[in-house]
C-alpha cells in the first residue's frame, strides 16, 4: 500500500517532466492560438484594431506581430528546446500583458476570463525559472537543470 500512496512504481525525473511541460504549452500555444493569428493575420490585426486589444503607443499591426512572434516562434523554440529559456522569457511577459492589461487579472470564469493566459503564465515561468531539462535540441548552460532526484 505504501509504494502505491508514494507513486513509487512511476519513475521520477525532473527533465522529463521538464520535457512534457515544455511539449504541452509550446505545441498547445502554437496550435491552438498562434498558428490561426499567423494564417490569418491582416484578420488578426483587425480584430486587434478594433477591439483595443493593441496598446497606446504602437499599433495593431505591431501588435499582431509581437504576439505571432511569441505564439510561434517562442512556442515551437519552448516545445523543441532551443533558446527555451529566452523562449519562455517571451511568452511569460506575453502572457503578463495578456492577463493583467487584456484580462485585467480577472479568474472568474467566462468568456473575458484570463484563466488561461494566467495557466500558460505560470507554466511557462516554470520554464523559465527551471530552464528546459536535459531533453533540449539545443543545449546550453542555462537550459539544463541540475541532477536529477
Amino acid at each position: 500500500m505504501k509504494k502505491l500512496l508514494q507513486l513509487s512504481f512511476i519513475p521520477r525525473s525532473a527533465d522529463f517532466g521538464l520535457l512534457v511541460l515544455r511539449l504541452w504549452l509550446g505545441l498547445t500555444l502554437l496550435l491552438n492560438h498562434g498558428w490561426g493569428k499567423a494564417m490569418n493575420f491582416s484578420q488578426t490585426v483587425d480584430y486587434f484594431a478594433k477591439g483595443g486589444l493593441a496598446p497606446k503607443f504602437m499599433g495593431a499591426e505591431v501588435a499582431v506581430v509581437l504576439v505571432v512572434f511569441a505564439e510561434v516562434i517562442a512556442a515551437a523554440a519552448l516545445a523543441v528546446g532551443v533558446a527555451t529559456r529566452f523562449a519562455a522569457l517571451v511568452i511569460t511577459v506575453e502572457m503578463a500583458v495578456a492577463f493583467f492589461g487584456f484580462h485585467h487579472h480577472v479568474l472568474a470564469m467566462g468568456p473575458a476570463s484570463g484563466e488561461l493566459a494566467f495557466m500558460y503564465l505560470g507554466g511557462v515561468l516554470t520554464v523559465l525559472l527551471a530552464g528546459g531539462g536535459r531533453f533540449v535540441l539545443c543545449k546550453t548552460t542555462n537550459d539544463v537543470s541540475g541532477p536529477t532526484e
